[in-house]
């Protein structure tokens, strides 16, 4: 079977015509039905407002059920990840007295952990602070490797930065490199793929296979450069992949908590990088649905038998779940830790900066609907994966793309179109002086979510700075009253720009979100 389409980053890299022509078509696909769904709207509104004003209350009902549906899922991830938070893995580790047979180890011991740093401009501070807190880590130091993946564009200074930390290193750890990406190689886009790929394949021929370790030992850690792990983030990882039940088949994903500058992002920003959190606890309680996004894990092995992580898309964390799941012919899956690691908020210089760079941010995480057509695409050439895991796993997508581009524009926005555009015939029904009431009345009752959204992302702050008055965690309560307007400009606007842009053929490049931070001062 010919599988060239794996390493595919749109149409034009399919090389039967047919073919390409059906990769277009799923291309157009997530943003055809989004645009779709909201002009319909529009055009309903004005030719058939009854029928529109009904599907709209329906609408609103489903979105009630499913607020709820979620935020059970999202009490039930805080609770399993609060407690997983209390226990001692290293013991844990101890008290596992079978491995699996495809590992080959006789000790939790011989468990390395391969550690991917990459950055590009992100400052002395930000690189130190992601290294010592690996240093802090409860796990054998002399089974940690480091790999620190500095970019050649960046300029010296993050070589001198990545050399400059190895050396302040090198005793803490089994094995700590600095290596530096070169730009413009062939085929490659500047990003973070790109990046971690070259650092892992230089890790395994200066690490691995020059100490000979079994590949099936070993399992790598791709971390955002702004990502804290917690002391026992090791431990919990290893003992996941000890236990689980198909360990070389499995990703394994930790919880994203936009604590390090929480308490000098502003209010918008928080609200985005908590909902981010949110939904991640969520999908950890739904392991089925599960992939990998952002800092993640993998076998070695793995990595090296689907050749890495891709070098020319922007999406590259997803990507690397759909890339192994079509080259193992759907066994694969993502393992929920349900243990948190510590990233940034978006914070800038200023309002406007923030608010620009939580766009486009929010624009670049959307753009992982670019997943979508190669997905659906790989399901149409794989034969061997179960009809029933395509179906499932291709609804989930369109989905959520779906969902994502349109359901906060119809709730906040579109709901009120029948009585605006239904003209003076219907303006003289009864539905029509009961749709915003009832509406109303539907998305009050979905809204008291927020209080269990407030009440959770106050037990996730870490301590308050001296600096800041008592009365900032109270505006860390209030700021839920700003979510109905950060879904819509942080939400759905940039995921719909995403699929229209997919739509048309107006590919994204990577951006490289900019770490800003205050002076930390004393906490309490």
């Amino acid at each position: 079977m010919d599988d060239s389409y794996l390493k595919a980053v749109g149409a034009a890299d399919i090389k039967s015509q047919g073919d390409r022509l059906l990769y277009r078509f799923f291309e157009v696909l997530p943003g055809g039905v989004a645009w779709f769904t909201i002009a319909g709207i529009f055009v309903f509104s004005w030719l058939l407002p009854v029928f529109t004003s009904f599907f709209i209350i329906a609408f609103d009902l489903y979105w009630l059920f499913k607020t709820v549906f979620l935020s059970i899922h999202l009490r039930a991830g805080y609770r399993e990840m609060r407690r997983r938070m209390k226990i001692n893995w290293r013991e844990k580790l101890d008290g596992i007295t079978e491995y699996p047979s495809e590992l080959g180890v006789r000790s939790w011991r011989d468990i390395r952990h391969l550690v991917i740093l990459p950055f590009y401009k992100e400052s002395y501070v930000v690189v130190s602070e992601a290294v010592e807190a690996i240093r802090n880590s409860d796990y054998p130091h002399e089974n940690l490797w480091v790999v620190l993946a500095a970019e050649e564009r960046a300029g010296d200074e993050a070589r001198v930065v990545a050399e400059n930390i190895e050396k302040e290193n090198s005793a803490f750890f089994g094995r700590i490199l600095a290596v530096v990406h070169p730009a413009n190689l062939p085929g490659e886009m500047p990003g973070k793929g790109s990046n971690e790929t070259w650092a892992a394949r230089r890790a395994k021929e200066e690490i691995l296979d020059k100490e000979s370790v079994p590949l099936e030992h070993v399992l790598v850690s791709s971390l955002d450069i702004d990502t804290q792990i917690p002391p026992g983030y090791f431990s919990v990882l290893t003992h996941e992949y000890l236990t689980s039940s198909k360990p070389l088949r499995s990703s394994y994903q930790p919880i994203p908590v936009y604590n390090n500058n929480i308490w000098d992002s502003p209010a918008f920003s928080r609200v985005v990088a908590v909902s981010g959190t949110f939904w991640q606890t969520m999908q950890q309680s739904r392991p089925e649905r599960l992939t990998t996004f952002s800092s993640h894990s993998m076998p070695m092995k793995a990595l090296v038998e689907i050749g890495y992580w891709q070098t020319n898309i922007v999406s590259e964390d997803s990507r690397i779940f759909w890339q192994a799941f079509l080259f193992y012919d759907g066994d694969w899956r993502t393992v929920p830790l349900f243990y948190p690691v510590s990233m940034d908020a978006n914070v800038g210089p200023t309002l406007r900066e923030t608010a620009k760079n939580v766009y486009i941010q929010q624009r670049r995480w959307g753009w992982g609907v670019e997943n979508v057509p190669y997905t659906l695409f790989g399901f149409w050439k794989n034969k061997k994966i179960p009809l029933q895991k395509k179906i499932y796993f291709a609804f989930n997508q369109l989905e959520g793309f779906w969902a994502w581009a349109t359901n906060a524009f119809i709730l906040f926005f579109l709901g009120w179109l029948p009585v605006i555009l239904g003209g003076t015939r219907f303006g003289t029904t009864v539905l029509s002086h009961n749709l915003p009431r009832i509406t109303r009345s539907i998305m009050t009752l979905a809204m008291f979510g927020l209080v269990t959204s407030a009440i959770i992302s106050v037990s996730l702050l870490p301590k308050r700075p001296v600096s800041k008055p008592i009365r900032t965690r109270l505006w860390m309560v209030l700021q839920w009253v700003l979510l109905p307007f950060t879904i819509v400009l942080f939400g759905s606007l940039p995921g719909l720009e995403a699929q229209t842009r997919l739509m048309f053929g107006w590919r994204l490049g990577f951006w490289v979100t900019p770490k800003y931070r205050h002076q930390k001062p004393e906490s309490r």
